[in-house]
């Protein structure tokens, strides 16, 4: 008999609440309609994830960026409104980005 179990025997008219999630639940980064470009480059014959597309604020930009470069443990930049990821990730950062409700658009290879 679990925790759960127990509490409907002791209390059988009470209904248990589900909080609603609060702003800082929800997604804090404006999301939009049109695809964000997920591409893949070599420069100096290393591989780089190239994200770029983004139409909202830039800090928005930079939040998600820092986000991403945390989850993969690696490190990258923000420049020209565009996010560089060291490494092919492409697979990953478009399921981490759907996730989060974005539409995402791979291009090259």
């Amino acid at each position: 008999m679990d925790l759960q179990d127990q509490l409907k025997n002791l209390f059988p008219d009470h209904e248990p609440e589900t909080p609603e999630p609060t702003a800082a639940e929800k997604s804090d980064i404006w999301l939009q309609d049109d695809p964000i470009i997920c591409k893949y480059e070599k420069r100096k014959g290393k591989p780089i994830t190239i994200l770029e597309g983004y139409n909202g604020a830039e800090s928005d930009f930079k939040k998600l960026a820092k986000e991403l470069k945390t989850k993969l443990s690696v490190g990258g930049s923000f420049k020209n409104g565009q996010i560089i990821i060291q490494g092919d990730y492409r697979d990953r950062i478009m399921t981490l980005l759907k996730e989060k409700g974005f539409s995402v658009k791979r291009v090259g290879g």
